[in-house]
């Protein structure tokens, strides 16, 4: 985790170029980032003037992510847990998720898909990253493929089956992103 850390000024540059992306579509409101890991997205909203929350299951990242980012809510809890105690919170749901790296580690996919769907508001948007098994650009050695991590890893998308997996949830893929490395980027919007 210290590592990871190590790497602030990077991850604040990416968070701040792709929030002024997302802000195209999502200019004010409610944000949620799933797996904020240390808060990096969290703040590059927060910054953008949108009421940033994010949340993570490690306790480590959470505590980094409080101490660095005050003016932004954080919680060491999964989505389910968090919906749960904070429904009064956020009423009518969350005008965009991030959840970048986190669906690939998630063994219920199906419930988690449905509690991204389930903390949306209906129009709002989800941003979604995991590394695409199926990449041109994937190694064939799945060892030598940093995406590739049993157990941590439990599953591996395709984008089609990714698309497929949020659409069940009535999230619709808006656009999906290039990606030259082996990852897939899609934004998806809830439906209804």
């Amino acid at each position: 985790t210290e590592s990871y850390f190590g790497k602030v000024d990077r991850k604040m540059r990416r968070s701040r170029r792709r929030m002024a992306a997302l802000a195209r579509r999502v200019p004010a409101g409610r944000f949620l980032d799933v797996g904020c890991n240390g808060g990096f997205m969290v703040e590059a909203a927060r910054a953008r003037g949108l009421d940033a929350w994010g949340i993570d299951v490690d306790p480590v990242s959470i505590a980094y992510a409080c101490e660095h980012y005050p003016g932004c809510r954080f919680e060491c809890a999964t989505i389910e847990a968090f919906l749960d105690s904070h429904a009064a919170d956020i009423g009518a749901g969350f005008h965009l998720l991030y959840c970048s790296e986190v669906i690939e580690h998630v063994p219920g996919v199906d419930r988690f898909a449905a509690s991204l769907a389930r903390a949306l508001r209906p129009g709002g948007y989800l941003y979604v990253t995991t590394p695409d098994i199926g990449h041109w650009r994937r190694p064939r050695d799945l060892a030598s493929w940093d995406g590739f991590a049993p157990p941590a890893h439990c599953l591996y998308f395709r984008p089609e089956s990714l698309r497929r997996l949020l659409a069940r949830h009535g999230l619709a893929l808006v656009r999906r992103e290039p990606a030259f490395k082996p990852g897939i980027k899609m934004l998806c919007r809830k439906t209804g």
